[in-house]
């Protein structure tokens, strides 16, 4: 008995289940503490917080198949390894500039005409977009490649490390952000930078080591390794050709008798081809996502990012509004932790009981149930929805007063912040109304509506994460493996376009009198998502789509379409 525990302690499963804790408690612990620490250097405003939100979400999108393509196109050890020096080494370059402007923040405004604190706002912001594209590249040869390989052809042993997986980013989602927010609460923004400083530069190595011992544990792991040296030799040997002809150049040059033409032509086609690689490689990844058997699939799961209905700074803000306390808040989002991990474990039951494509269905049906709540919420008493309220007043109206507009941060991980009726001070958990009186409250309003809305986001959370992990799994077996980087790079790009066509949206109608609307297109873009994907699974199952089995769990027989060679 305690060696099986030995066994499984040293197992390369559970090294990879560390390596991606550490991973993600200091990616939660940076996404939150980022985005105050931008909040707080900007005089409360969410300016700064605004354009890294945008950097962010363009950057992925313009590079989330360039990124994908350079993860196909290299060894895994030494992905994984340089996307983990990348990011970590950023954000603590990050930390430290953060910590110099916090120190010498009045100085700096004093030099050259505040233009060398500008300076430093860039650097911060372009130096944390290099940290997540670095953890874009982290999680799509981890999460999308490592895991498929360390388990190996056993399809129930993937679902339940995807699982797992997924059961660790739900917890680390709440308890990174409170730790990191005592230590600001009780210590200043300076000790926060210095301690997510000094948090980053422990866990790269304990994480680099921790791959090491992954990579050695799981010989197959090398195996990408050697196609991809096997690429490169055969450019190698392209070039030997081309240098071994060098007679029937000069017959060439004499013939023509143009002399040194014909190596500047061939120099400038190479300085082309190279400047056009990236676009070319931009475009073949659409493409070729676009010819998967999955793609509407992912494309499904892509249009769940479209939707104010989760834990974001726009329903935060939105409960504010409605007379919700931030410790209520809290609670409600423990409470949405409990029911995505409530939602892994559905995933592995259901896939065991009826395969993988028919619990995509089943999920969805789920979350879509639940979010039915939200919108019949939009017409209950306390509901501040009028559609007679110009979505644009607001917007006209602070333009004039020259008030920074309210926005949301990045896709993943949002810290909690609010409309621009009041905003919390993040540091003190006091909140300040628009007019800037904090003795003021607001009135108090019937709070069924926004305990309807709240009740519909919580309990969607069971299908909308076992509806996640069936996409995750079937992008994993049905893409081969040398597209797995490019194709869920597109599909991380995918994800940030929705994203950022819901920031657009609620830019566009920021007033809470229209957030009603917001919630109604935000359950239609849902409902869009899972029709897309009961089109995939009926054009995979065919007549069998409703039929109900108990498969073998060692064999999903419905996880591939017809015609499609699993790589698992």
């Amino acid at each position: 008995r305690l060696g099986s525990v030995v066994d499984y302690f040293t197992s390369a499963k559970f090294l990879l289940y560390l390596g991606h804790a550490l991973s993600t408690w200091g990616d939660r612990m940076w996404h939150f503490a980022v985005s105050v620490f931008l909040v707080e250097l900007y005089g409360n405003s969410l300016l700064l917080t605004a354009v890294y939100g945008l950097v962010v979400a363009g950057s992925v999108l313009l590079l989330g198949a360039i990124i994908g393509d350079w993860v196909d196109k290299n060894s895994r050890l030494k992905v994984a390894q340089t996307s983990l020096v990348v990011q970590n080494a950023s954000v603590i370059l990050c930390g430290i500039i953060l910590m110099i402007v916090f120190l010498f923040k009045t100085q700096l405004l004093t030099l050259y005409h505040g233009w060398l604190l500008t300076v430093c706002y860039i650097l911060v912001i372009t130096i944390a977009n290099i940290a997540n594209l670095a953890s874009t590249a982290t999680a799509i040869t981890i999460q999308r490649d490592w895991i498929v390989v360390v388990a190996g052809e056993d399809r129930s042993k993937l679902a339940d490390m995807n699982a797992t997986i997924r059961r660790i980013d739900q917890l680390t989602n709440i308890l990174a952000p409170m730790a990191v927010g005592q230590i600001m609460t009780f210590g200043s923004p300076v000790i926060g930078c210095g301690f997510i400083s000094g948090w980053n530069l422990m866990s790269m190595c304990v994480e680099y080591l921790l791959l090491w011992k992954v990579y050695q544990k799981t010989p197959t792991l090398a195996l990408k390794s050697a196609k991809a040296e096997e690429s490169e030799l055969k450019q190698l040997n392209i070039k030997k050709e081309r240098d071994m002809k060098p007679a029937e150049g000069v017959q060439l040059i004499v013939e023509k008798d143009v002399t040194g033409f014909e190596p500047q032509q061939e120099k400038e086609v190479s300085c082309a081809a190279r400047i056009a690689e990236p676009f070319i490689t931009f475009r073949d990844g659409w493409v070729a996502y676009y010819n998967q058997p999955v793609f509407l699939a992912g494309m499904g799961l892509a249009f769940l990012y479209m939707t104010v209905l989760g834990f974001d700074c726009i329903t935060t803000g939105y409960a504010y509004t409605q007379g919700l306390s931030g410790s209520v808040l809290s609670l409600l989002m423990g409470a949405s932790a409990v029911t995505g991990i409530m939602g892994t474990v559905a995933f592995t039951w259901l896939r065991r009981k009826c395969g993988l494509v028919r619990t995509g269905l089943i999920s969805g049906v789920a979350q879509f149930a639940c979010l039915v709540l939200c919108a019949i919420s939009v017409f209950m008493p306390g509901s501040p929805m009028d559609l007679t309220v110009s979505p644009f007043a607001d917007i006209s109206a602070r333009l004039f007063e020259s008030e920074p507009l309210p926005t949301i941060v990045s896709p993943e991980d949002k810290p909690e912040m609010v409309f621009a009726t009041g905003m919390p001070n993040l540091l003190n958990g006091s909140t300040t109304p628009a007019n800037g009186d904090p003795e003021m409250s607001p009135e108090p309003v019937p709070l069924i509506s926004v305990s309807l809305l709240f009740a519909g986001v919580i309990a969607a959370r069971v299908g909308l994460w076992s509806f996640d992990l069936t996409v995750t799994q079937l992008l994993q077996e049905n893409v081969v493996e040398s597209e797995r980087g490019i194709i869920n790079g597109v599909q991380n790009s995918m994800n940030y376009l929705l994203d950022l066509l819901h920031f657009i949206m609620v830019i566009l109608a920021p007033n809470p009198e229209a957030f009603g609307l917001l919630v109604l297109i935000s359950v239609s873009f849902v409902a869009m998502g899972h029709i897309m994907y009961f089109r995939y699974a009926q054009k995979t199952l065919g007549k069998q789509l409703f039929v109900c089995c108990t498969p073998d769990p060692k064999a999903v027989p419905d996880s591939s379409p017809p015609g499609n060679t699993s790589t698992v």
